[in-house]
């Protein structure tokens, strides 16, 4: 049971700038030794997100991935370890909104693999200068214990937050951003890659009709167009619950996209704020890009024109996503 050829007809989704569906087009199950697990998607975007992993992933440099909830951060995680030489040791995640004061040396046991830390800017204030001094030095003292143990680990770590704004704030340590920024990779929101949404359809469609012992192999073109509309602000996430509940309705072999629902996202949408700061931030950068024809630096280049010094903007560019084929997008 599952999706046998999923499919919509073929010029109404060649008209609304997806692809069309066949067999094969993408893997109906991840295999056990795909490095990048369920990362789907062959956007310019996501493509740029994994020539990244595969240059970090060989070295042991800490990585942090900075993208909003629900973008894949921890898949991104993964793919960089499943990558490294430490594949073959654990993974071992780690909840820093979650972790109770005082436990945070007793969840330090990634001994030679990958240590990810997820929601970095939700650490509380005063487990900074610990987390630091393990990441600084790789070792950390057990809770109730004086010996000092010495850990071989790598550190992956996520936040959706604004850090720079939080150091401003003096909600977090400058110093520990600065040993975790070493490798940023900006994970982009699925606004910024529309055109891997039928394949994400497909897969997550694939995956529920597989739990539910269900055979969907196709979904109506204006359903498939209105959730390429959508802007998605909840990202793959929001789109995985949508795509599980609309096989849970689902009782024949077309997908059944509860449409009520989704237009009424997509008009609330519309009414509330137009774009978020962030959303403002990218477009206003990337027009001023373009109008210096990509040049950031001189007195005619997008620093100065936007007021930042020229390491600054390239660190907005890359936490916005912003890369020289955008333009292509």
């Amino acid at each position: 049971m599952g999706v046998r050829n999923f499919s919509c007809r073929d010029e109404a989704c060649q008209d609304a700038g997806f692809p069309v569906f066949a067999p094969g087009l993408v893997p109906e199950v991840s295999k056990p030794d795909d490095p990048y697990g369920e990362i789907v998607g062959t956007s310019l975007a996501i493509r740029y997100v994994l020539r990244l992993v595969e240059t970090v992933a060989d070295g042991d440099s800490t990585a942090l991935l900075l993208g909003e909830t629900g973008t894949g951060k921890e898949l991104i995680a993964r793919a960089i370890h499943k990558r490294s030489p430490r594949r073959g040791r654990p993974f071992v995640k780690l909840n820093c909104a979650a972790i109770p004061t005082g436990l945070l040396e007793s969840e330090l046991f990634a001994d030679k693999g990958t240590l990810f830390l997820d929601e970095i800017g939700d650490i509380p204030l005063e487990l900074q200068p610990k987390l630091l001094r393990a990441i600084q030095e790789r070792e950390f003292e057990r809770l109730g214990s004086s010996l000092t143990k010495k850990v071989n680990v790598r550190i992956i770590a996520a936040t959706h937050r604004d850090l720079e704004t939080m150091i401003f704030r003096r909600e977090f340590r400058a110093d520990l951003y600065y040993r975790l920024n070493v490798f940023p990779i900006c994970v982009p929101s699925l606004r910024e890659r529309k055109g891997d949404i039928p394949l994400l359809v497909r897969h997550f469609t694939i995956s529920a009709a597989k739990r539910m012992n269900k055979t969907i192999d196709c979904v109506a073109t204006e359903s498939m167009a209105a959730l390429v509309k959508y802007s998605w602000p909840g990202n793959i996430r929001e789109l995985e619950n949508v795509i599980e509940r609309a096989v849970i309705l689902s009782t024949g072999s077309a997908l059944e996209v509860p449409m009520r629902d989704l237009n009424s996202r997509i008009t609330a949408g519309r009414d509330s704020a137009a774009q978020t700061l962030e959303e403002v931030e990218r477009n206003h950068i990337l027009a001023t890009l373009k109008q210096t024809g990509w040049v950031l630096s001189g007195p005619r280049g997008a620093a100065t024109r936007l007021g930042l010094n020229r390491s600054t903007l390239h660190f907005r560019m890359k936490k916005l996503g912003i890369f020289r084929s955008t333009e292509s997008l």
